[in-house]
């Protein structure tokens, strides 16, 4: 009877060690194909977001300066119309982030800056220039800086920005939807985010 008592006491402990043993090379498992889709899915977003913008603009340069002491003024002008096409992107490839298996965590370290790329298209018209101060190649390239600045100006003033934001805040929310629909946790700056809305503190 003991022995039979015993055999029986064995047979429950070798079985329940191979299922305790599958159910956690099971859950291992799970979490290897979590964590091989989280990243596949990082790679999927990680791509170039861009907002475009056109700006066009009329300068007109005059520059003036004294020859002979002071007795004369010598002075040049003109007038430059500028057409400018301008990018704002986010290069979400650069992202950085951590995964921990074993917490379920999706953890942003950090998000790329934007990078506003300016293309402009110079025309000058009405090109007056003194003898005595002729047009030269640092003129023109006091123009292109001066235009660059005006430029950088508006793009900051226009909501060109916020609308390059708001496409990011919409990528970025992909990955709360796919940690949220695993049951796993997105975390930035040590924080879980626990909405959408929360998306917005990333940036």
């Amino acid at each position: 009877m003991r022995k039979t008592l015993f055999g029986v006491l064995l047979t429950l402990i070798v079985l329940f060690t191979f299922k305790y043993c599958g159910d956690k090379q099971e859950q291992k498992i799970q979490l290897q194909e979590n964590s091989a889709l989280i990243q596949k899915q990082i790679k999927n977003v990680g791509k170039l977001v861009v907002t475009e913008g056109h700006f066009s603009e009329v300068f007109t340069y005059k520059n003036s300066k004294a020859v002979f002491g002071d007795m004369l003024e010598a002075e040049k002008r003109a007038l430059v119309i500028v057409n400018a096409d301008v990018t704002v992107s986010f290069d979400l490839s650069k992202i950085e982030y951590k995964i921990d298996e074993e917490n379920k965590t999706l953890q942003i370290l950090s998000i790329p800056r934007e990078e506003i790329k300016i293309s402009p298209d110079f025309e000058y018209y009405d090109i007056q220039a003194d003898f005595l101060n002729p047009f030269e190649a640092q003129d023109y390239n006091t123009i292109k800086e001066t235009v660059n600045k005006q430029l950088m100006k508006k793009i900051e003033a226009s909501d060109l920005k916020s609308n390059a934001q708001n496409r990011l805040i919409s990528e970025l929310s992909k990955f709360f939807i796919l940690t949220e629909s695993m049951g796993w946790t997105l975390i930035y700056n040590q924080k879980p985010l626990t909405s959408q809305n929360d998306i917005k503190l990333l940036l």
